[in-house]
């Protein structure tokens, strides 16, 4: 569940709904390439102030709820993930590269959607949940958020 985040002269809580794409809307999620993108995402979170709430497959899109801090837009969110993901599930998983044509891993387009904390995170939750689709997977879900 999100917190709000403390600074020296602000306090916010931004949420956010993306979805991205594969390239091609490829079927590339399998289970191995899963794991790295959860494993991957949880490594971003040393390193930017990005705090991944959830994230979950339907093999051809991943959807993540993620807080953030003002000074990163949303498109600035969307580029650090998807360069940061695309890179290394390229370095991790090279049968992915394959089923690319040796491409890129994301389409350039993405979905971004605000998501108020009152109320509405659990509702977007379920609206992801309750899509109809029968291939979606959790990868990853946290319930607390630390920023240093």
């Amino acid at each position: 569940m999100s917190e709000y985040i403390h600074k020296s002269h602000n306090v916010t809580v931004l949420l956010y709904h993306l979805v991205l794409p594969a390239k091609y809307r490829r079927v590339v999620f399998d289970d191995a390439v899963d794991e790295e993108l959860r494993d991957i995402c949880l490594d971003i979170e040393q390193r930017y102030e990005i705090k991944f709430l959830e994230i979950g497959t339907d093999k051809k899109h991943v959807h993540f709820l993620v807080q953030s801090v003002p000074r990163y837009s949303v498109t600035k969110l969307v580029t650090i993930i998807k360069s940061i993901t695309a890179r290394e599930i390229f370095k991790r998983c090279p049968q992915v590269k394959k089923k690319l044509w040796g491409g890129e891993f994301w389409s350039d387009g993405y979905f971004a959607s605000t998501v108020g904390r009152h109320g509405s995170e659990d509702t977007v939750q379920r609206y992801v949940h309750n899509q109809g689709l029968q291939d979606y997977e959790v990868l990853h879900s946290d319930e607390q958020l630390e920023f240093s």
